[in-house]
Parts: C-alpha cells; structure tokens; sequence
C-alpha cells in the first residue's frame, strides 16, 4: 500500500499506532483525522479504532480510514496479547491507577507456586465480571461516567477466553504477566480476580498491547512519527 499518497487514505488504509499512556483511544483517531485533513487537504474522512485501549495502557491500536472503516468489525474480533504489571496486596475501584487503594491486604504468605496455581485456575473460557470503571454501556451512559459520580452500579458478566497466561516476572508484591485472549477480556478484572485466588487483593499498575491477531506492536508507529511523515508527502 503505497501511503505517500492522499487517494490511499480515502480508499482505505490499515494504520498500526503504538498508542502512548494518557491517551484514549479515541483521541489517537481523532489525531489522525485532524492530521489527515490538514496536511493532505481532505475535507473530510473516516477514521476508527479497532479495538479500546484504557487511556493508561500503552501499545498497539489498529486504526483504519476512508474505506477500510468497513472492516474495523474483523479486527474487533480477533484475540489480544498484553503485557501486564501487577501489585498485590492492595485493591483500588478502578482495579488500576486511574483510582487511590481503597483497601490492603496481607500478601506475604503468597508463593510462587501458589501464583502459578492460580493462574492455571484463570485459563481457559469463563465468566468475567467487567470493572465498573469501564466503558460498558449502562441505560445508555458510560459506566465509568456513573462510577465516577459514586453511582450504585450492577453489571453482568460476560463470557472471555483466556488461552495463555504466563508469569514472566515476580518481584512480590509485583509481578508481571503474559496474557493472551479474547477480545471483551478486561486484564484489570484479570488481576482483580487474581488478587482473590490469592487470598489477597490486586490490581494493575502497567499494561502493555502487544499483539492483535498477527499483527505486532513491532510494527507499529508512534503519534508523532506518524504526523512526521504527512507533513513529508
């Protein structure tokens, strides 16, 4: 696909964005959109994301335009890898930083087999709770929009696929995961349910995109160079 000229991006391409922390996804799309249109001269274009990142991870988010917008639906569907950092011991409402802890507990009597039994315990199909602080539609609002304002929310599981997960490090209270799965997998409510095999609390301190279907973070490009190179056409 030849990018150097304006026509590809109206036709349809498939962009690879290494999305930086403190980002939603939405705002890498709109990025791109005003990008578009100010240095090729579009008036207007499509842009979507395939695939919510949480505005504190970093990593890969496939973003397509003009006509590719049509296919956003068989990204969506394919599964996820994430890097992810956790810290034991200590739960917040968001099951992230995005909120203070909210409670402690004891994490000393936490092994390593231990770690390693419950994640065996955690692979595989299952019901997952989704954190309040997300992104779910409730009655029409966001429920991250409701718990923010302190509102009683009730959410119903949904069925995820976690096909690998693998204990790259361990540093206790923290450790670091690889988690491969499905796409609708929250890794906060991950590292929630975690804390509880445990005895313990959890809740995610880093997460990392890695992978979507085939396509690796690798390949990706940040914001900047991105802008970098329209303004070279």
């Amino acid at each position: 696909m030849d990018y150097s000229r304006p026509e590809t991006y109206l036709e349809g391409a498939i962009l690879f964005i290494d999305k930086p922390i403190n980002w939603t996804s939405f705002d890498v799309v709109n990025k791109i959109r005003q990008s578009l249109r100010h240095f090729l001269g579009i008036r207007k274009i499509k842009v979507g994301h395939a695939g919510t990142l949480d505005p504190l991870a970093t990593g890969l988010v496939i973003v397509c335009t003009g006509k590719a917008t049509k296919q956003i639906t068989q990204y969506q569907d394919l599964d996820k890898a994430y890097r992810a950092r956790i810290k034991l011991g200590e739960t917040t409402p968001s099951f992230d930083l995005e909120t203070e802890p909210d409670h402690t507990y004891a994490w000393e009597h936490i092994t390593p087999a231990m770690i390693r039994e419950a994640l065996v315990a955690l692979t595989g199909e299952q019901e997952q709770m989704p954190p309040l602080f997300s992104a779910k539609s409730v009655d029409g609002k966001r429920a991250y929009e409701m718990a923010r304002k302190g509102k009683q929310l009730v959410l119903k599981p949904q069925i995820i696929n976690i096909s690998r997960i693998e204990l790259e490090s361990m540093n206790l209270p923290e450790l670091t995961l690889h988690v491969e799965c499905s796409k609708g997998t929250y890794i906060r409510s991950l590292a929630r349910d975690l804390g509880l095999k445990l005895q313990s609390g959890a809740h995610l301190t880093g997460l990392r995109r890695t992978r979507i279907g085939p396509y690796e973070v690798e390949r990706a490009v940040l914001i900047e160079d991105f802008i970098k190179n329209l303004k070279l056409l």
